[in-house]
């Protein structure tokens, strides 16, 4: 009976929800980087600022995330989940709308800035929810649903972009989001947190995170583990089709087609990493193996033994399926602090990672001049292996914690 109630736990409305919210967020997270060439040459930009100048949307909407994720995470703590669930998929969908209508470089970016800050919300309310509502036997189970189903966004939206203009891909994408705003209403908040609530303790204060040096160094490595995720996402995948024409492959490979591939290895990563988690009942292991598997696949990537467009896109594949731990990451990052903080910490965490995009890139380039694309890539890629692995070593095991308490 134990296990049957486990089981309609795990495939309640509010894990699916998440889900299907995750989905569409990532649909139209990564919708920019599908339809980047194809868009910014209707706008007119064309050459080596395809790849220079055409970066600014991205880095905007990364930006935007960063904020987002402030804004959203002390907000899901002070005011509640659903709030966050609610409020953020509404910003992001009538930004991705409005981003169908853009003429120009500069409305481009402000519109995906806008929305980077909606789609800050989504992941980190969503896996909060999710680990809160469900017995701790279970939660990795259910994380890793939120996590799977999420990352297939990516691959419809590709498949979307197959189908329509980049300015239709926008409007679906809105669309989707407006949709799944009905669906919101029959979720329920999260008990644990209405309890704190009733408490009176001090909740979303992001600067707690800081008051001392063991929360300061726990909050930094939740964030450091996630590093090699936007390495992979934002600058091999991102810029596949200058990587493939480096590499000497016969074609340049198609960045959506990239994403795609990468994005099922995810999705498939996810399902495996919850698993094997579940199994070894150990987040920090599963993690481990990952960082040893992607060091194998960025190799294989870089290295590019066999040159046909199939193993380039297989190398994508495997690329995405060693980053496959991004929802244990979140997850992670929930179960290291207690309820009052849990979401500031779940929502800043996957988006801080996304703005380090930033930097990441500004290190890439400069280093570019004088080591070249692939040169670069593996200074970058080796050195947040080693930083994640580092940082990996001094987060606790958090796999049968009890959520139930205040920090």
């Amino acid at each position: 009976m134990q296990n049957k109630s486990n089981l309609s736990m795990l495939l309640s409305t509010s894990v699916w929800v998440a889900a299907l919210g995750y989905f569409v967020d990532i649909y139209d997270l990564i919708l920019f980087t599908v339809v980047r060439t194809q868009s910014l040459q209707d706008l007119g930009i064309t050459g080596k600022a395809l790849s220079e100048e055409g970066m600014l949307p991205l880095h905007t909407q990364m930006i935007g995330m960063l904020l987002g994720g402030l804004i959203w995470g002390i907000l899901g703590d002070k005011k509640g989940r659903l709030s966050v669930l609610f409020g953020s998929i509404l910003l992001y969908s009538l930004a991705n709308i409005a981003n169908g209508f853009v003429t120009n470089l500069t409305q481009y970016a402000v519109l995906r800035f806008i929305a980077g800050i909606g789609l800050a919300g989504e992941l980190g309310a969503g896996i909060t929810l999710v680990a809160e509502i469900l017995p701790k036997q279970v939660r990795g189970y259910g994380t890793t649903l939120v996590g799977a189903v999420g990352m297939l966004g990516a691959v419809v939206a590709y498949l979307t972009s197959t189908i329509f203009d980049w300015r239709t891909c926008y409007f679906i994408g809105g669309g989707l989001g407006l949709m799944l705003l009905v669906l919101r209403v029959s979720v329920f908040e999260s008990g644990i947190f209405q309890e704190t609530q009733k408490s009176g303790a001090e909740r979303g204060n992001f600067f707690r995170l800081f008051s001392t040096f063991s929360r300061t160094r726990k909050y930094l490595a939740c964030l450091l583990i996630g590093l090699p995720t936007w390495y992979v996402i934002g600058i091999l995948i991102a810029l596949s089709p200058e990587f493939s024409e480096a590499l000497g492959f016969p074609a340049r490979a198609v960045a959506g087609k990239a994403v795609m591939f990468s994005y099922l290895g995810i999705s498939l990563g996810d399902v495996f990493t919850g698993l094997v988690s579940q199994w070894l009942a150990s987040r920090k292991k599963v993690v481990g193996l990952c960082l040893v598997f992607a060091l194998g696949a960025i190799s294989f990537f870089l290295l590019a033994p066999l040159k046909s467009m199939e193993m380039f896109y297989f190398a994508c594949f495997l690329l995405g399926f060693s980053m496959g731990y991004w929802a244990l990451f979140v997850t992670i990052a929930a179960e290291q602090f207690g309820t009052n903080m849990r979401a500031t910490v779940a929502t800043t965490a996957p988006n801080f990672v996304r703005g380090a995009l930033v930097p990441l890139a500004m290190i890439f380039q400069s280093l570019r001049e004088s080591y070249g694309l692939v040169g670069s890539a593996w200074i970058v890629g080796l050195s947040t292996l080693l930083i994640t692995a580092v940082a990996l070593g001094f987060l606790e095991e958090t796999f049968s914690r009890d959520l139930n308490y205040i920090d």
